[in-house]
């Protein structure tokens, strides 16, 4: 089952609790989109193509969402190396403003088009090429969390490998003190509503 609706973590923990499936085979889209927005804009911001761009956006599809830089890298090379290698050296004012642009990307786009559904759309087809082919391919997906980076009892986006049979387990990626606090923190955003609504 893969939930494309938002607020899609919610949605995917709420699927997880009433369907009866194994929670391996329910996952949500989490912030597949958003991770390949912030892949594009890092592909301009280092005049790269971004397919060399190897990030993600995790946490809750949101406003709480973290970009873990700390995992960031252009093929192997550290971020930093590799904005250093192509002139930039702002490197917390860039990644902050880039961060924050692909947070309100989906806000900016509904506001001049009235829907995001192209964008999503193309999201949709990345995670079932990947389930359909299984392809065991390394994607961002919303899936529920049990203890790992701290985490537990919620559904959320991480690095998890995607296959025939849906996630396989989460994919381990750095992530500095800060980034998990943060993660701990948009995951306590999602176990707060979860509680409002007696889920």
């Amino acid at each position: 089952m893969l939930v494309v609706a938002n607020p899609v973590d919610i949605l995917t923990y709420t699927a997880v609790k009433y369907s009866g499936m194994p929670e391996s085979r329910v996952i949500g889209s989490g912030t597949t989109l958003d991770t390949a927005r912030l892949k594009y804009l890092m592909g301009q911001h280092l005049d790269v193509d971004p397919r060399s761009v190897h990030t993600f956006i995790i946490g809750e599809h949101g406003d709480s969402e973290i970009a873990a830089w700390s995992s960031t890298n252009v093929s192997g090379v550290p971020l930093d190396d590799f904005c250093e290698m192509r002139g930039h050296h702002e490197h917390q004012a860039s990644m902050k403003a880039i961060a924050e642009k692909v947070k309100n990307s989906a806000y900016e786009i509904i506001e001049k088009k009235k829907a995001t559904y192209y964008g999503i759309a193309m999201s949709v087809v990345r995670i079932c090429s990947a389930i359909i082919r299984d392809e065991k391919s390394i994607l961002p997906i919303s899936s529920m969390m049990h203890g790992d980076y701290g985490v537990d009892g919620v559904a959320l986006s991480m690095p998890s490998i995607v296959g025939k049979n849906g996630t396989e387990g989460l994919v381990p990626i750095h992530l500095s003190d800060e980034e998990q606090a943060a993660l701990k923190q948009s995951a306590d955003v999602l176990a707060d509503v979860i509680k409002k609504a007696d889920i």
